[in-house]
């Protein structure tokens, strides 16, 4: 099964258009005018590319308003500067090596560089953020609070085989699910939706954000090591242990006495804990439960008026699932 392209979903040349003039003012919006080399760590992921994922929604959010020349484009531009920040504090907590198919900033450079970088687009976001308005600063800084939240209890759930999908659920809805929400929900305000379109977008993309994370965790179990650009079951060597895990940890005493020695695992281990995972039916079971949080969506976009829009979240709400059902074929 092969993946469409993002851009065949969204076959709407002015989501695109917005696109294009957020890829520059990211640039601009990160460069330091009087420090090449602050500007050339705080471009290194950007560079790298990714999937504007929170852009791209911002834009979609727009689509519900008709004053969508300006704030959205900017509104997308914050977001992803938020969500760039975030990124290069990730890799120092998390001491990884690579991101988007570069060496991390951390790596290049330093932890210290990498946590300056971070600081700058966060600054940057915030000074992008500040002329749409003092409701949406006060909401980029809250969701920023929520993110920070959502990385310290999953840092706390480090290497615990005794938390449950609660825990779990709170993790996710700080570190993905609140930022995927307010770069729909700024994208509809600053594009003058009305009052309902934008709660409904914003419930939407919750519920989607939370499904983006699940898979992305079912894919980190299911796809191949070229597929993701490192072995599959990464995060249980970080000691993370996603959905499927946990819930193949009930009454799985000889998995608990595995995991019980902490990581980094062993390979055979790990891959162990991975088939085990898979075996039990416990990704099924994920997935499942991410379809069913995709009809959640489903039930807020019908509050929209617009049926270009409802249709659009649809195709984008399969596509979650779908790259996950390629990646097990691979």
């Amino acid at each position: 099964m092969e993946v469409p392209p993002i851009r065949d979903l969204v076959d709407l040349p002015e989501v695109w258009s917005r696109m294009e003039r957020v890829e520059t003012r990211l640039f601009e919006a990160s460069t330091a005018a009087e420090n090449p080399f602050l500007t050339e760590i705080a471009q290194h992921l950007l560079a790298a590319g990714g999937k504007r994922l929170r852009p791209l929604l911002a834009q979609i959010g727009a689509l519900l308003g008709t004053d969508r020349d300006h704030g959205p484009v900017e509104v997308g531009v914050a977001v992803e500067l938020v969500h760039a920040g975030s990124l290069y504090h990730d890799d120092v907590i998390d001491e990884a090596e690579t991101r988007h198919g570069v060496a991390s900033a951390n790596v290049n450079w330093s932890n210290t560089i990498a946590i300056l970088a971070g600081d700058f687009l966060l600054a940057r976001a915030s000074e992008v953020a500040a002329p749409l308005g003092e409701e949406a600063v006060a909401l980029i800084a809250r969701t920023y609070a929520t993110l920070c939240e959502g990385q310290a209890l999953e840092l706390q759930l480090a290497d615990d085989i005794d938390h449950g999908p609660d825990d779990y659920l709170r993790v996710i809805s700080g570190k993905t699910a609140s930022l995927i929400r307010t770069s729909a929900r700024l994208g509809a305000l600053t594009a003058g939706a009305d009052a309902d379109a934008v709660e409904a977008i914003s419930e939407w993309a919750f519920e989607t954000g939370i499904v983006f994370q699940m898979t992305d965790d079912v894919l980190d179990l299911v796809a191949s090591e070229e597929y993701l650009g490192k072995p599959a079951g990464s995060d249980i060597d970080e000691g993370v242990y996603t959905l499927p895990v946990l819930y193949a940890l009930v009454g799985d005493e000889e998995m608990k006495s595995v995991l019980a020695t902490g990581h980094p695992y062993s390979d055979d281990d790990r891959r162990w804990v991975v088939d085990r995972v898979i075996d039990g039916g416990h990704v099924d079971r994920v997935l499942d439960e991410a379809t069913e949080r995709l009809r959640r969506a489903e039930k807020a976009s019908q509050r929209l008026a617009s049926t270009e829009v409802r249709d659009l979240l649809t195709r984008f709400d399969q596509y979650l699932l779908t790259r996950v059902e390629a990646a097990r074929e691979r």
